[in-house]
């Protein structure tokens, strides 16, 4: 029996799994869910791999309080190369529930796909990694290491931490960072561009309690309003990110977005006007772009007629390739502060932060990871951007500066990931653990 048979009849499997992890509500804050549930997570992953022939799977503890999941499965072959496994188990919360078809942690189908929270973003690359491992059986001519992250949603950086501080534990010559993915379904693509980011808190403080609007409105500052005309500031009449200091001119080289597969894998009507003056890979993959996240004021259901003392927002800063976080950081609290009219008082706390990352594309494992992709998918490989901000690539980087970094995996567009309605395409779960394993069979036994 050959991978491609083994893989298909390991997907029933496959979905039992996923099913279980996603009913694990491991969003890794504890101010809204269980922390008992990333620890059930942790320890079904430890246990999985253990089953899939690592022999010291064990819960590492992290600098910011969350568990990776770490181990290896040598193959007793002299002088075979090592691949690290990175997946996390982690997902983000859920956000409303009732803006979900099916319950967010219920592994569902519908119309083919698997809908559930995590079943893309990441927990369906961990079943990529476990399918693709099974395939192989004892057929294994790598060394391989693992780890699978507990925090990554969070941006705490707990990870990011533990690698340098245990270097030799994860050291391999590839590495697989399974938790991007594909052009679409069933067209196969590498990441090769990764945007940083920045996450701040601007908060607004203009009067010490409310104030009647009736009696005061006018002549006293208004911290929502004040809020509200700084955010506006953050783009033009385009639609273009505008933070002073920042460029705003980036152009995409590499594979393009057309207009209308984006208006259509974003849920838009084909004559939606999209924001910004440069192509969608531009705006997406070479320059920054600010999201309003949250805003603290007072809801409209309950509010009164007076004027809000104090307002805050939280903003997601995405950088290409070529912006410093810091420099990011620093230029968008000036621009904050610059914009704020008299009258208040505004300041910015930096949350979060990530450096941008551009991988190799030269190596080994770059091309035999092309030639796996041909074979699994009948079309060659792709190279895209992604618009999404990894910072461990770059302390792996940093951490392991021969390794090459690829970044694959099984998310796709019409995933939705971080959104409500989340799904992964059964069968790119089972292209993708095809690919990984004939990947890890080329890798260790190259042609010529």
């Amino acid at each position: 029996m050959d991978l491609r048979d083994r893989v298909h009849e390991l997907m029933p499997r496959a979905r039992e799994e996923l099913a279980e992890l996603v009913a694990m509500r491991s969003v890794a804050d504890p101010r809204q869910f269980p922390p008992e549930e990333c620890r059930r997570a942790a320890t079904w992953v430890a246990e999985a791999f253990t089953a899939a022939g690592f022999t010291d799977t064990h819960l590492a503890d992290t600098p910011d309080g969350s568990q990776a999941v770490v181990g290896s499965r040598p193959c007793g072959r002299e002088n075979a190369p090592t691949v690290l496994l990175y997946a996390h188990y982690d997902v983000q919360p859920p956000l409303a529930p009732e803006a979900w078809r099916t319950p967010p942690f219920r592994l569902t189908e519908v119309a083919g796909r698997w809908y559930g929270r995590g079943a893309a973003d990441c927990k369906g690359n961990i079943l990529m990694h476990l399918t693709a491992l099974r395939a192989l059986g004892d057929d294994l001519p790598v060394n391989l290491k693992l780890v699978v992250e507990g925090s990554e949603e969070q941006g705490t950086g707990g990870l990011e931490a533990f690698v340098p501080e245990h270097a030799d534990l994860l050291r391999a010559d590839a590495i697989l960072v399974c938790d991007t993915g594909n052009a679409a379904v069933g067209h196969p693509a590498v990441t090769v561009s990764l945007r940083g980011m920045v996450n701040v808190v601007v908060s607004v403080e203009a009067l010490p309690s409310e104030l009647h609007s009736g009696m005061f409105g006018g002549p006293a500052p208004d911290a929502l309003g004040a809020l509200v005309s700084v955010l506006a500031s953050l783009r033009d009449d385009a639609g273009n990110t505008t933070v002073h200091g920042l460029p705003d001119d980036g152009r995409w080289s590499g594979a393009p977005y057309p207009a209308a597969q984006f208006r259509a894998d974003a849920g838009l009507s084909p004559t939606s006007a999209l924001l910004g003056d440069g192509e969608v890979a531009d705006m997406l993959w070479a320059r920054s772009a600010l999201t309003v996240l949250g805003i603290d004021c007072p809801p409209v259901v309950g509010s009164a007629a007076a004027i809000t003392p104090r307002a805050r927002a939280r903003l997601n800063l995405r950088i290409p390739p070529g912006v410093e976080p810091h420099e990011a950081a620093r230029a968008l609290t000036e621009h904050l502060i610059a914009a704020a009219p008299r009258g208040v008082h505004l300041s910015v706390a930096v949350e979060a932060s990530g450096r941008p990352f551009r991988p190799a594309t030269y190596g080994l494992a770059y091309h035999v990871m092309a030639e796996a992709m041909q074979t699994a998918y009948g079309t060659p490989m792709s190279r895209l951007g992604q618009g999404g901000s990894i910072p461990l690539c770059t302390v792996f980087a940093e951490t392991y500066p021969e390794a090459e970094i690829l970044l694959i995996g099984v998310e796709e567009p019409q995933s939705l990931i971080h959104a409500p309605n989340e799904s992964v395409a059964p069968q790119e779960i089972a292209d993708m653990a095809l690919t990984e394993a004939l990947f890890l069979r080329g890798y260790g036994d190259p042609p010529g």
